[in-house]
């Protein structure tokens, strides 16, 4: 593996900070990090870095531990929020810097940096000032300029959050392109979940310093570990239950079918159904033989353009539910392969929107 962590934690004055990591990221794979602010993700990024150092644990890079080496000294290409150029040098010079101050020679830095500059799509802009280039541009420069002395390790630290949302989501299919392209083991951490999910071959989700689940993005949306985890990763319903029996569950909608997964009977659990997993039911449509059937009213109804997101208010209580369809509708029904039980550990009783 390229980049270790074996039970790493280091806890700040105040008492924040992160406990007992185990993460691995291997040669060629991007592992996004996300989580509530607080969470540690950027203390891990800052422990990978070198420029905190662990109370406990072993960091390895290339297979070579970490514990003595200075930040300056563990062959790390970092990208920063503010992608930190100088504002001074040229383009150019501002990517081949890692190789100056590894005492490549002018002619072969220079040579260097054009072949990076045109890996990220800026060929020809070596004389540029950065002064001059837009925000997605001076990315594409502190990316070039990560990679150029062909790192370990890249350290992606929220690359995209000073860019606007058109930007952010051609920037990241970017970054994607040229880390594959460069074969590099990739640590990216980010606050937005969709950046996440859309460019990682994994995913992993920190509360409180800790590591929740780390996972493919589509396990981690389809069968996240817990109800915290459903609840941070996308929108969710989570709902206090009991198992019934193998075909059905006890909540606080009433009885659901769903394949309860060998939970015996009487088990505690949550269930989750994503909202995009609701039925809503067109007026007139026959609907008597459909499982997890409910009557009711839409309350909240949000237009997302390609979506609609609708609180569907039932005397029971309430389902979040998302749809393309835009007619009225006062029924809807959840799929029952679509409900996953969780552990009974719910703080809500459905995702917030």
């Amino acid at each position: 593996m390229a980049l270790t962590l074996d039970q790493v934690s280091y806890r700040y004055a105040g008492g924040a900070g992160v406990t007992g990591i185990d993460l691995q990221v291997a040669d060629g794979e991007l592992l996004a990090v996300i989580g509530p602010s607080g969470s540690g993700k950027s203390t891990l990024l800052k422990l990978i870095a070198g420029f905190l150092a662990p109370e406990s644990g072993r960091i390895e890079v290339g297979g070579a531990d970490m514990a003595a080496v200075p930040a300056n000294r563990r062959n790390l290409g970092i990208v920063f929020q503010n992608y930190a150029l100088f504002p001074h040098m040229s383009v150019a010079e501002n990517v081949a810097y890692p190789l100056k101050i590894r005492s490549v020679g002018r002619v072969e830095r220079l040579r260097r940096a054009a072949e990076g500059l045109a890996a990220v799509g800026l060929a020809g802009f070596e004389d540029r000032q950065v002064a001059s280039l837009s925000g997605g541009q001076q990315q594409r420069v502190a990316l070039a300029r990560a990679l150029v002395f062909q790192p370990s390790g890249l350290l992606l630290d929220e690359p995209l959050s000073a860019l606007d949302a058109a930007l952010r989501a051609e920037m990241r299919d970017e970054i994607r392109r040229v880390q594959q392209l460069a074969g590099v083991a990739t640590l990216h951490v980010t606050h937005d979940q969709e950046e996440a999910l859309s460019i990682a071959d994994r995913v992993a989700v920190m509360m409180d310093g800790r590591l929740l689940q780390v996972a493919s993005p589509r396990t981690l949306y389809d069968q996240p570990a817990d109800a915290r985890v459903a609840a941070f990763v996308g929108l969710a319903n989570l709902w206090p239950g009991r198992v019934r029996d193998a075909r059905s569950v006890e909540t606080t909608l009433g009885v659901l079918a769903c394949d309860t997964a060998g939970h015996v009977p009487g088990a505690d659990i949550t269930v989750l159904a994503r909202p995009e997993a609701v039925r809503p039911l067109p007026e007139g449509e026959a609907a008597s033989d459909l499982p997890n059937l409910f009557s009711g009213q839409v309350g909240r109804d949000r237009f997302l353009g390609s979506i609609r997101r609708y609180d569907f208010a039932t005397p029971a209580g309430a389902i979040l539910g998302e749809t393309a369809f835009r007619g009225a509708f006062s029924r809807v029904s959840i799929p029952p392969e679509a409900i996953r039980l969780l552990p009974p550990d719910t703080p809500t009783a459905r995702g917030s929107t």
